[in-house]
């Protein structure tokens, strides 16, 4: 019994897995060791993003800028200031924002920025 019991959890998986959305847009973390802003993103946004529509139309992705830059990120412009959020999708930047300055600019400036995404709010 055991035996047929792999190949069956195999085809549920990969079953599932097809059933999943495409993550076609991320919201990178541009930060660096020592980011005192970063940190307080980290402990007021952080912990709720993925729980949040936004978080789910926008994954975070977090890029340390003084490690070599990604190579799927060779089209998006480096930036030297901590935190920025770049928000991409199909691998084109949307927009960005420069540092971070408290959860309501923050939730005001992301809400702008999603508005601009093909399968953004109400676009799906």
């Amino acid at each position: 019994m055991t035996f047929f019991r792999i190949p069956v959890l195999a085809l549920l998986w990969t079953a599932l897995a097809a059933v999943q959305p495409a993550v076609a847009a991320e919201l990178l973390m541009l930060e660096q060791p020592g980011c005192v802003w970063c940190a307080r993103f980290n402990a007021e946004i952080a912990p709720a993003w993925p729980n949040t529509e936004e978080g789910m139309l926008a994954p975070l992705r977090r890029v340390d800028i003084t490690e070599p830059w990604p190579e799927d990120l060779a089209g998006i412009r480096k930036e030297r200031f901590t935190p920025t959020f770049v928000l991409v999708e199909d691998g084109n930047e949307i927009g960005r924002l420069r540092g971070y300055v408290g959860d309501e600019f923050f939730w005001y400036r992301i809400g702008e920025l999603l508005a601009g995404l093909k399968s953004g709010p109400g676009k799906g």
